[in-house]
Parts: C-alpha cells; sequence; structure tokens
C-alpha cells in the first residue's frame, strides 16, 4: 500500500469522527417503517415524507429519525427540535409534580 494512500485512510477516519464538517443540503431516502416503506427527503431546508401523519403535523417519526441519526449535519434551518422540547416538558412535569 502506498504510504500517501495511509494518510488519506486516517485523514478519511479523522473527517468520520468530526461530523460538524459535514452538512447535508439535500437527501433523498426510503425509509422502511413498522407498516410501510416511505420517501423522506430534505430540500434547502425543506422536509417531505410522504407517510399520513406527515400530511396533518409536517414532521413524523422518520424524520425524526433521521434529525437523530444525522444530528448537527441537517442544517438548523432544517431542524426539528421536537426531541429537546419533549425533554424539556418531562423534567417541567417532573419538577411541576416536586419529583427529583
Amino acid at each position: 500500500m502506498h504510504s500517501s494512500l495511509i494518510g488519506k485512510i486516517e485523514k478519511a477516519n479523522r473527517y468520520a469522527r468530526e461530523t460538524d464538517r459535514i452538512s447535508f443540503e439535500a437527501l433523498s431516502v426510503n425509509f422502511r417503517g413498522d407498516n410501510d416503506t416511505h420517501h423522506v427527503s430534505l430540500d434547502s431546508g425543506d422536509w417531505q415524507c410522504n407517510c399520513h401523519y406527515f400530511e396533518s403535523f409536517q414532521t413524523c417519526a422518520h424524520i425524526l429519525a433521521i434529525e437523530k441519526i444525522l444530528g448537527d449535519m441537517i442544517p438548523a434551518s432544517a431542524q426539528r427540535s421536537l426531541f429537546a422540547a419533549a425533554t424539556s416538558a418531562d423534567v417541567s412535569a417532573t419538577e411541576t409534580r416536586g419529583v427529583a
């Protein structure tokens, strides 16, 4: 193996750990859900999914799962941040009941 290739592999491994270097502008995937396979896409910060829940709420479990997997590689404009909202609501409800 060429020494230059070894350097490229090492660099690729470092890049793979530094996910903030990557930002998806467009994405198109097939997501195999419990009941059906859904087409999910992201284009210029706008999500689309062909599941019924998305039609009413403009987000769904498929999009939230992809966001959780890709994390900070999804542009801020496309983040739904429902996980943070759910966590905050759980903490507030627990504090209100006096449970620590």
